[in-house]
């Protein structure tokens, strides 16, 4: 499938984006701006791009917990992604919701679960819906390697392929469940091929190239849209930043990883470095432009910070809003 200039700038744009804005979590973390947790996604950039890409305006995303770089992908407002994580009054859920519950309706970004392959069965009622509805829209739902070993994933798999509905299931392997290595929690480490079971097209892709995600993703969206029923796509990729979470402490600090493996994939395998190379032999990206494009992405980033720290705290007599269907809303 052919990609304009126009079209790879904006990708590598988005790209550049994400990763800025995860780089500054664990500095505000550390501050005290950011309470509870957050996941960052450091090296998981062309997964969110390509796959975002490859969607219309009027499709539906769910996502799992690590979902800064999905959302923003999508194009929502940083700043009011950024006031949600800091908990703040002007965040996408009003501050209550944090990290871990980040959405932009207006884009049909639905939302996020905290919950390890809480969004899988949900993708699959949205993809009903769809279906029902007759509305020729598709479902893209992110979700971890984790994800792939709870009982969610073999349900909603099995019901989204029984009832062919448009959803398209992608597991952004990023080779470790928390602290555990994809090997020593899968008897077989290709979760595509678990496609078979549910008599559904499964996919194996490069997660650090954007391209070949946009691509899997595009014919697997165009398939679901036919009324030709789910897909699974499998990108494996890598989480740059060693720690599971912003709170380091939950877990086993980077003592999980081999010596010298997470280095090694910052030298060889960044999304963003590999993509930027690319551009450049094509002739697309010139270091003055690359620099500018930086530029850019870190002013949106101090605007956002700005944003961020000068919202209020939401206030006590919202404690119940969100939590009873209003009548006449969505």
């Amino acid at each position: 499938m052919q990609l304009t200039k126009e079209a790879l700038l904006g990708m590598y744009r988005r790209m550049v984006r994400i990763r800025l804005f995860e780089v500054s979590l664990p500095h505000y973390f550390e501050e005290g701006y950011i309470a509870g947790t957050g996941h960052v996604s450091m090296g998981e950039e062309a997964v969110a791009v390509g796959a975002c890409s490859a969607l219309d305006e009027n499709d539906y995303i769910m996502s799992t917990h690590r979902a800064h770089g999905h959302v923003l992908a999508r194009g929502a407002s940083m700043p009011v992604i950024l006031a949600e994580v800091f908990g703040k009054a002007t965040g996408c859920t009003g501050g209550k919701g944090g990290s871990m519950h980040v959405s932009d309706f207006d884009r049909n970004f639905l939302g996020t679960s905290a919950i390890v392959g809480g969004g899988i069965t949900i993708a699959g009622g949205i993809g009903l819906a769809i279906k029902m509805k007759k509305t020729n829209q598709v479902c893209l739902d992110f979700f971890g390697d984790g994800a792939s070993t709870r009982g969610t994933f073999h349900e909603g798999l099995n019901l989204a392929a029984l009832w062919k509905v448009p959803t398209v299931f992608l597991c952004i392997n990023n080779q470790y469940a928390m602290t555990l290595p994809l090997g020593k929690g899968c008897a077989n480490i290709d979760i595509s091929a678990r496609a078979v079971a549910y008599d559904m097209p499964g996919q194996r892709v490069d997660g650090t190239d954007v391209i070949a995600v946009y691509e899997a993703v595009k014919s697997a969206v165009e398939r679901a849209r036919k009324g030709e029923g789910p897909s699974l796509i499998e990108c494996v990729t890598y989480r740059l930043s060693p720690e599971h979470s912003l709170r380091v402490g939950t877990v086993a600090g980077t003592e999980y990883r081999p010596e010298g493996e997470v280095e090694e994939w910052w030298e060889k395998h960044d999304p963003i470095k590999i993509f930027k190379q690319n551009l450049k032999e094509l002739g697309y990206l010139a270091d003055e432009l690359a620099d500018k494009i930086e530029a850019e992405a870190k002013k949106e980033l101090d605007e956002a910070v700005d944003f961020a720290l000068k919202s209020p705290e939401p206030g006590p007599e919202s404690a119940f809003e969100g939590i009873y269907a209003q009548e006449g809303g969505r």
